[in-house]
C-alpha cells in the first residue's frame, strides 16, 4: 500500500547513513518530504568506527530526491539545541508543516566496565539521551502548536530493554530513552501527538560492523554473560529497512492509537 505518508513532513536525525538513511528513504517512498540532520563528523572518544561525512548526508539526499521527495539536510549535532530548532525552524519554513520525528542518532562506545573514561561515558549518555531530549524539545513544541497531533518515534535498543555487557553507557542511556518515551507519551498525549520507543536487535549498520567483531576480544573469560545472547535470529543481523517498516507504521495514521509503546524489533534478543 503505497502513499502511507503522503503530505507528510518528517525530522530525522543520524540521517546520513545507517538506519536513519534507512528511514529516510523508506518514509520518502511513502510520500514523506524529510527534514534530515547529522553530526557528519568523528567525535573523538568514539575510536572503534569512524562518524559519518557530509559526503554520506549528501547520498541520503540523492536517494530521496531520487524517489521525487524534497528534503532539507543539515549538519547539526543533536548535543546542541539551539542549531536544532533552528534547523527545525527552516525545514518547516520551507517544507511548509512537520509531522513526525524521529530520534535516531547515537553512537556507541564498546569496552569492559571499568575501562570507560568519565568523558566516554558523558559524551554517550549525551549524545544518546540528550540528544534525544533536545531532539524532542526542538520539535514537540512545533507539533503543539500547529494542533494537528503528531507522532514522535524515539529509537532505542535492544538494550534499552534488556541489559548487555560491554557497553555499560549505551545501556544506560537506551534505559532511559525507553522511560522518557513513556512520560513524553503521558505528556503530549492530550495535544494528540503520540511517543513510541523501537528496540532494534542487531542491525546492519557502520557501527555495528566495527562493534561486533569486539565481542570475542572482549568477552574472553566471560563468555557466560553472552550465554542469552545466542538465542535470536538465524540471520544475525537486519538490514537497516527492517526498523524502518517499524518506523513508518508508528508514525504513519495507522498508528494513531498506537503510543507508549516500546516496540522491539530484534529477532527475539529480548526475548530470554
Amino acid at each position: 500500500m503505497a502513499g502511507r505518508m503522503d503530505g507528510k513532513v518528517v525530522f530525522i536525525t543520524g540521517a546520513a547513513r545507517g538506519q536513519g538513511r534507512a528511514h529516510a528513504v523508506r518514509l520518502a517512498e511513502e510520500g514523506a518530504d524529510i527534514i534530515a540532520v547529522d553530526i557528519c563528523e568523528s567525535i573523538p572518544t568514539v575510536t572503534q568506527y569512524g562518524g559519518a561525512t557530509p559526503e554520506d548526508l549528501q547520498e541520503t539526499v540523492r536517494l530521496v530526491e531520487a524517489l521525487d521527495r524534497r528534503i532539507v539536510a543539515e549538519q547539526a549535532d543533536v548535543r546542541d539545541l539551539a542549531r536544532l530548532k533552528e534547523v527545525v525552524r527552516s525545514g518547516v519554513a520551507e517544507l511548509g508543516r512537520l509531522d513526525g520525528v524521529v530520534a535516531n542518532a547515537g553512537i556507541e562506545i564498546f569496552k569492559a566496565w571499568d575501562k570507560f573514561t568519565e568523558q566516554e561515558f558523558r559524551d554517550v549518555i549525551d549524545v544518546n539521551l540528550v540528544g534525544v531530549w533536545n531532539t524532542v524539545m526542538a520539535t514537540a513544541p512545533v507539533l503543539v502548536e500547529a494542533g494537528h497531533g503528531g507522532s514522535v518515534v524515539l529509537i532505542s535498543s535492544g538494550n534499552g530493554l534488556k541489559g548487555g555487557p560491554f557497553n555499560l553507557p549505551y545501556t544506560a542511556s537506551k534505559f532511559a530513552v525507553t522511560g522518557m518515551g513513556k512520560t513524553f507519551a503521558a505528556e503530549l498525549g492530550k495535544h494528540r501527538i503520540r511517543v513510541n520507543t523501537v528496540h532494534p536487535g542487531p542491525v546492519d549498520t557502520d557501527m555495528s560492523r566495527h562493534i561486533s567483531p569486539l565481542f570475542g576480544e572482549i568477552a574472553a573469560g566471560n563468555e557466560h554473560l553472552l550465554s542469552t545472547y545466542a538465542h535470536f535470529h538465524p540471520d544475525s543481523v537486519m538490514d537497516p529497512v527492517e526498523i524502518s517498516h517499524a518506523v513508518l507504521y508508528l508514525l504513519s495514521d495507522e498508528s494513531t492509537w498506537t503510543s507508549a509503546l516500546a516496540l522491539a524489533v530484534d529477532g527475539g534478543v529480548t526475548a530470554y
